[in-house]
């Protein structure tokens, strides 16, 4: 049976628009994708409306951040059962079935994240005191602060960084929603990391 020629343009048009989604939501879920930031956690360094690129490729790797890193990870949905003696974030609503799960994390609808700097890493101890961060008792230096911060305590302020987890805070100490508060993040709900700003313009490039 012969085609109609508009028709079946039609048919080569869809097909081409399908495998064009197919393609950006492998990019988006496995390399990488433009977020915008909407909270003020990270000011100085990141501020409300600015656009970012994010890499994805650590996770597809399932490769440990380092310290210092700017990651995007999935916020905690149980800030109120917490475990004193196991400060790893918590989690109860996850996605089930094959279409929830890719309505979850590959589309993110109904997905909130938070975006926060690395400060520990698994095995590490982390203290919070005098308004400053220890790792193994040597004070961290953190450049990107502006002169003068203090980094008050929280939930979790005297711990053990459990293994395949990471202690994150904002660099907006004074308002960030944080690791002091939820625990520490599990590798796998790592979402990106930080590979640089594109807007505005004039703050073009990478974000230390």
């Amino acid at each position: 049976m012969k085609i109609n020629p508009i028709v079946k343009e039609i048919i080569e048009w869809i097909v081409c628009i399908i495998i064009a989604v197919i393609i950006a939501l492998l990019v988006r879920y496995y390399i990488g994708t433009p977020t915008v930031v909407e909270s003020v956690s990270m000011e100085p360094t990141l501020y409300e409306g600015q656009r970012l690129w994010v890499s994805r490729w650590g996770r597809t790797t399932k490769k440990m951040p380092s310290r210092g890193q700017i990651i995007t990870f999935e916020a905690p949905t149980n800030i109120n059962n917490l475990d004193m003696s196991n400060p790893i974030a918590q989690y109860d609503n996850e996605p089930n079935g094959l279409w929830q799960k890719f309505i979850y994390y590959v589309l993110e609808i109904g997905k909130k994240s938070y975006i926060k700097r690395v400060i520990s890493l698994p095995g590490e101890h982390v203290q919070i005191k005098d308004g400053l961060v220890y790792i193994n008792g040597e004070k961290l230096q953190e450049d990107y602060l502006p002169k003068g911060i203090v980094t008050d305590g929280g939930v979790y302020d005297d711990f053990i960084v459990p293994e395949n987890t990471v202690f994150a805070m904002g660099d907006n100490r004074p308002n960030s929603v944080d690791c002091r508060t939820f625990g520490c993040i599990p590798v796998e709900k790592i979402e990106s990391t930080l590979s640089f700003r594109f807007w505005p313009l004039n703050l073009f490039g990478k974000v230390n």
